[in-house]
């Protein structure tokens, strides 16, 4: 999956019509009112938004959708990793009705020696006070 112009410009927003770096539709249509506060309506769609946000630099969204109770003290990205295709392998409940969710996904990526990569994680959420937040996640399931 190619996420195009928008995975290449780090530390600036797509347009709203370009594609979404997540890979499901347009920005605007998709992780966008995310990244600018809108509550996610599902566990895949945090996690979506998360990549998104790594992909753009955004350590703010990352950060403010980390549970307080895991969250480190500070969120740093590595500027020199591109990150190039989302996959969703799999979820476990997660949806509007639930308090917990797990998506599994992987995550392409460019290193900054230009080694590609995969990132594995079985990713948990919890939904409190009508948002989905981030716990923690098992890598290289």
């Amino acid at each position: 999956m190619s996420f195009g112009q928008a995975a290449a410009r780090r530390g600036t927003r797509p347009p709203v019509d370009a594609p979404c770096p997540c890979g499901r539709a347009s920005f605007g249509q998709c992780c966008g009112p995310i990244l600018d506060g809108a509550p996610a309506a599902t566990a895949e769609e945090l996690m979506r938004s998360r990549y998104t946000a790594f992909a753009l630099g955004d350590a703010a969204h990352v950060a403010a959708t980390w549970h307080p109770s895991t969250r480190p003290e500070r969120v740093e990205l590595d500027d020199g990793t591109r990150w190039r295709g989302l996959e969703i392998v799999a979820t476990d409940a997660g949806t509007a009705d639930d308090r917990r969710g797990e998506v599994e996904f992987r995550a392409h990526f460019i290193d900054p020696d230009r080694t590609r990569g995969v990132l594995h994680e079985r990713s948990r959420f919890i939904r409190q006070r009508e948002r989905w937040w981030y716990l923690d996640g098992d890598v290289g399931r």
